[in-house]
């Protein structure tokens, strides 16, 4: 027998969340506006309770970050997305970070290793069969709902796209349900620098006429897309699909007509863009959302023809170890993301390309990105725990080129590499080599 919902107002809602419940918010720009800020409103009323996010976009982040907050509700994240007060709290031991893949997210939600007593979710108005969308981010939140979770709080906004796949859940597994009209969350756009336009040229040469791309989360490699207008039927298999997709669907470029899987459809677990994506994307019969430990299970990854992940990396060394979540050893900027997913899936495949893209410097052009193995005596903020190990290394593409480092010895990836970093840290790159044994001969 289906429950009946409760429409009360977020006050109301939040009281059911008890103390030592560990509470997830669906991700990205599918989280709920009002509710997060209520439950932390009531913080002082709860003990021992931990909430699941990824990259937060609601001001109640900076209430977690108040003195003896974590007594309360404490941040529990594998991915804080360069927001600084996350940041803070884990460098503080206030919160707890979790070191796992994206696609590894749902078994820990699933299998109660983080509990997923309280879901709190944004979706659609229910149809005329009572069900609503997720819209803009299912990725993990069939697996909240299937432990079950015990409570189940909802956003029901208007301003959710519907969204097809597997994407619908029915008003009826709602408890409590808020109604409002805010817009949902929306990622600020910036124009395309100099440097991302000459990286993004580069990775274009890189992705064939019938290819499966992927496009990981930042603007270096977001940058790609913009340089693949003049391709032929490409298709899509990513975690997310970003704001400039639309132009390359609209133009017939990106038409998944030659893909080997789940052909016709664009696969995907999130979106994050403007309000323009997100009206494109309402009823947009081309995309199908599937649960992140489908789009980012390697095997299934694997099964895209000449799939072409590109992902962005913070620093590269020139063994090939891909450097891309910390800055230093304790600063936790981001996390895995989809990254190893991707490598992994593209590693196990005949035909597949794994793209790291990153500018050859640092924005004030005093270090280079491109290492002989990261030091805090050359570089204090230099990542020091490689993410993509140098065994899934593939391409490495910076505004100076491109490094094929996939089948190639020591001596011929820290030639390549040195090849592609800045001019003024060529000298000293070669130097470091040399002295280690890297390169042999004349250079």
């Amino acid at each position: 027998m289906k429950k009946k919902t409760k429409f009360v107002t977020v006050e109301e809602a939040v009281k059911a969340v008890r103390s030592g419940d560990e509470i997830v918010l669906a991700n990205f720009c599918a989280e709920p506006r009002h509710l997060p800020m209520a439950l932390v409103e009531r913080a002082g009323e709860l003990k021992g309770c931990r909430i699941f996010h990824l990259t937060p976009f609601g001001l109640f982040q900076k209430k977690m970050a108040d003195p003896g907050m974590e007594e309360h509700i404490r941040i529990a994240t594998p991915f804080c997305g360069r927001r600084k007060d996350v940041r803070r709290l884990l460098k503080e031991g206030r919160a707890d970070f979790y070191p796992m893949s994206f696609g590894q997210y749902p078994r820990l939600l699933r299998s109660g290793d983080f509990k997923s007593d309280v879901l709190m979710v944004t979706v659609s108005p229910p149809d005329n069969n009572g069900y609503c969308s997720l819209g803009v981010s299912v990725d993990y939140i069939f697996a909240v709902l299937e432990r079950p979770c015990r409570l189940v709080l909802a956003e029901i906004n208007p301003n959710m796209p519907v969204t097809y796949g597997r994407s619908f859940i029915h008003v009826s597994d709602i408890d409590y349900a808020v109604e409002v009209r805010d817009p949902i969350f929306e990622l600020e756009q910036f124009e395309v620098t100099e440097i991302e336009r000459k990286i993004g040229e580069s990775v274009a040469t890189l992705v064939e006429d019938g290819a499966t791309i992927q496009i990981g989360y930042g603007a270096i490699s977001e940058a790609a897309i913009l340089f693949l207008g003049g391709k032929k039927d490409l298709g899509m298999h990513s975690e997310m699909v970003p704001e400039h997709v639309r132009p390359l669907v609209n133009s017939g470029v990106l038409n998944n007509s030659r893909k080997s899987i789940n052909k016709g459809k664009i696969v995907c677990t999130f979106h994050g863009g403007t309000a323009e994506l997100y009206k494109w994307l309402n009823h947009n019969a081309i995309i199908e959302m599937q649960p992140v430990d489908y789009t980012n299970n390697p095997n299934v990854i694997a099964q895209n023809s000449k799939m072409v992940a590109i992902n962005s990396a913070l620093q590269v060394d020139l063994y090939g170890n891909i450097y891309a979540d910390v800055l230093g050893l304790e600063d936790q900027y981001t996390g895995s993301g989809g990254a190893i997913d991707f490598a992994l899936g593209c590693a196990i495949s005949d035909d597949a390309k794994f793209v790291s893209t990153l500018s050859s410097t640092t924005s004030d052009l005093k270090y280079s990105r491109i290492v002989f193995h990261p030091t805090r005596e050359e570089n204090p903020f230099a990542p020091q725990m490689p993410l993509v190990p140098r065994y899934l290394a593939d391409y490495v593409v910076t505004e100076y080129g491109i490094a094929s480092l996939k089948g190639k010895n020591n001596n011929e990836r820290a030639r390549s590499l040195i090849n592609i970093a800045h001019p003024n840290f060529t000298a000293t790159l070669t130097d470091q080599a040399r002295r280690a044994g890297l390169i042999h001969g004349k250079f």
